[in-house]
């Protein structure tokens, strides 16, 4: 049975351990035309373990919604909510510390730091959440070889392809054991055999590392592996089949 499924089947009780809750997110932004509506009360649960994805025209606030999701900006109203701690009653420090904590990130663009190896970029968030240095190099080395990249541990970003890159990203982001997984078009800037590589190792990590994972793609493939997908329009959300 999929996530998605149990948590239709647990009802309340399911609802109550959600690893992440969203209601009545809004978000707006400034413009010389006055304010810009992109959410209107967005409303999204996710179960531990579940995948969920977002799909939707370009421009909708595909993005925009995933961002207040993991914190990264603050919503203009609405409440998320992860592991039971409401997100935004925190200062942007105790913020910070939370995100990095609890919710890993995955971008189109990896974000590697050029200067640095294969494993000082994984190690990243592990050191920065307070992590001794023998302690985070131990982890990121069990996390590359994991996905086949521990030969290439040494090497840095501008030394590997796109998708060792891409996956050197994915494994950093899982590098503090974050409850949360947030994945922002992930495949978008690879070819198609990678893309696919990067789907099927994203599905593996999900089961492995019991994280729940929300994506957010126009890959219609990618979605289709969701537990659930939901179409973003209008400035909110709802259940669609593919």
């Amino acid at each position: 049975m999929s996530a998605a499924a149990s948590a239709a089947g647990h009802g309340a009780g399911e609802a109550d351990r959600a690893i992440l809750k969203a209601s009545g997110v809004e978000k707006s932004f400034v413009t010389p035309r006055g304010p810009l509506r992109v959410l209107s009360g967005v409303d999204l649960e996710v179960a531990p373990g579940e995948s969920v994805a977002i799909v939707g025209a370009s421009g909708v606030g595909k993005s925009t919604l995933l961002h207040v999701l993991g914190a990264l900006d603050r919503p203009t109203g609405g409440q998320v909510v992860i592991g039971g701690q409401s997100l935004f009653d925190l200062d942007d420090a105790a913020l910070a510390a939370f995100r990095n904590r609890t919710v890993g990130f995955v971008f189109q663009f990896h974000h590697l730091l050029s200067e640095f190896t294969a494993v000082e970029n994984v190690m990243m968030p592990g050191l920065i959440s307070g992590l001794g240095l023998a302690q985070a190099r131990e982890r990121a080395m069990e996390l590359l070889e994991s996905v086949g990249l521990g030969r290439w541990a040494e090497h840095r970003p501008g030394e590997l392809s796109g998708g060792e890159q891409q996956r050197v990203a994915v494994v950093r982001a899982l590098m503090n054991s974050p409850r949360l997984l947030l994945a922002d078009e992930p495949s978008g800037n690879l070819d198609r055999d990678s893309a696919h590589d990067l789907h099927r190792l994203l599905d593996d990590l999900r089961r492995e590392q019991g994280v729940s994972l929300v994506i957010v793609t126009h890959d219609l493939e990618l979605a289709k592996r969701a537990d659930r997908v939901l179409r973003l329009a209008g400035g909110v959300a709802a259940p669609i089949e593919l």
